[in-house]
């Protein structure tokens, strides 16, 4: 028996880790375990998760329905940012992680809890996300970590743990995959990934679509309307956020789009090789990006690709609620005031084609761009600011020759 403690706030999920703790806890401080689940897009993942949080012994189970926050307040501004972290990566448990932390910490507060408790390993990014976003809001919470102190050291004793204390878990040692999934992406992990010289086995692994090579002969075209950065309808009609990736999980997921097998850089220094699977976001980020082409100026443009490169750096180590994630959150805001438009797209097995973009506030002059004749521009101009832009080289090229 460690410290006795009264009640304990679990961040439950309801797969392997989180089952095994709540008996853990309660054999370790004696205390009572009320779950907390967020839900965040996990769909069928929640079914029958009262019962089994129940069973395994704890006390209640909260299911926080967070999915329009989750939308709103986490994915739009780093879609609006168009951060993804090491190019592939578009941040599908980071962001998730700090809008379920939050609601954790509210749930403690008001059940009067002496400690938050979370399943995540010493080995991942997951424990920096969640004890960030504990300090940010409840800088003074006892945090337990079980992975940083019991005694088990691999999946397959967590599920001789789970067998010994009859604890009831869906999986096998065969299909132990370690995954995340949520209303933007499901990842994948573990056993035969953690070889990245091992082809992904996609007939086996793929749940959110299909490979791209079994998608239709024949492409999909879809509309995206979008308002200040943000994508509002799907082919003229208006939608919510959460409606709207939900929508476009399916049709890029039948289509192959948004299958990314990577090898990345986690915050405590290893690599580690996942799948991932974001359809929905895969094609917003794109269709924004080109909306993005023809209503944001080139000095801004170019400059908000140096703040996405940072503000996923920041997503991805769990420093959403910091006073840098903010302030580029604002610098982003102010760059999306005219990026308002339609962008037509075409997906086709795995692929995702411009088909036309319209804006109302576009920067593309087609007078200007003309390869015709015109009355806008000058190109006799042109000679003079050639020659004071090359000045540098040709005085530099000078003074070589003298020497």
């Amino acid at each position: 028996m460690m410290e006795k403690l009264n009640k304990v706030v679990l961040a439950y999920s309801g797969g392997l880790d989180t089952s095994i703790i709540i008996p853990w806890l309660k054999e370790n401080y004696g205390c009572e375990v009320i779950a907390v689940a967020g839900n965040v897009g996990q769909d069928a993942e929640l079914d029958g998760l009262e019962e089994r949080a129940l069973k395994t012994g704890a006390s209640k189970l909260y299911i926080e329905d967070l999915q329009k926050e989750f939308v709103e307040d986490f994915i739009f501004p780093t879609l609006k940012c168009g951060a993804i972290y090491e190019e592939d990566y578009l941040l599908g448990t980071s962001f998730a992680r700090p809008a379920i932390a939050k609601r954790i910490v509210e749930i403690a507060k008001a059940e009067g809890a002496d400690a938050i408790c979370h399943g995540c390993t010493g080995k991942g990014n997951d424990q920096v996300r969640f004890e960030l976003t504990i300090k940010a809001f409840a800088p003074n919470m006892k945090i337990i970590a079980p992975w940083r102190i019991w005694d088990i050291k691999s999946r397959d004793e967590e599920i001789d743990y789970a067998i010994a204390k009859n604890i009831p878990i869906k999986l096998t040692r065969e299909t132990n995959y370690s995954k995340d999934m949520n209303l933007w992406h499901l990842s994948h992990e573990g056993l035969d990934l953690e070889d990245p010289a091992n082809e992904p086995k996609y007939d086996e692994i793929l749940e959110m679509g299909v490979s791209p090579e079994k998608a239709p002969d024949k492409a999909t075209y879809i509309t995206l309307g979008f308002e200040k950065g943000i994508p509002v309808s799907l082919n003229g009609e208006k939608m919510d956020g959460v409606t709207l990736i939900k929508t476009l999980n399916k049709l890029g997921g039948e289509n192959g789009i948004g299958i990314a097998d990577l090898v990345e850089n986690r915050l405590v220094g290893m690599k580690s090789r996942g799948v991932y699977e974001t359809p929905g976001g895969t094609i917003l980020y794109h269709a924004h990006k080109v909306l993005e082409t023809i209503t944001v100026d080139k000095e801004t443009q170019h400059y908000k690709q140096q703040v996405a490169l940072k503000f996923a750096d920041l997503v991805y180590n769990g420093q959403w609620y910091t006073p840098l994630r903010e302030a580029l959150s604002a610098f982003v805001d102010s760059t999306q005031e005219h990026v308002t438009g339609d962008v037509k797209l075409k997906l086709y097995k795995g692929n995702i084609i411009n088909a036309g973009v319209t804006a109302p506030y576009s920067l593309y002059n087609e007078e200007v761009a003309t390869f015709d004749e015109d009355d806008v521009y000058d190109q006799t101009d042109s000679q003079g600011f050639i020659n004071l832009f090359g000045l540098p080289i040709k005085v530099k090229a000078l003074a070589d020759g003298k020497k």
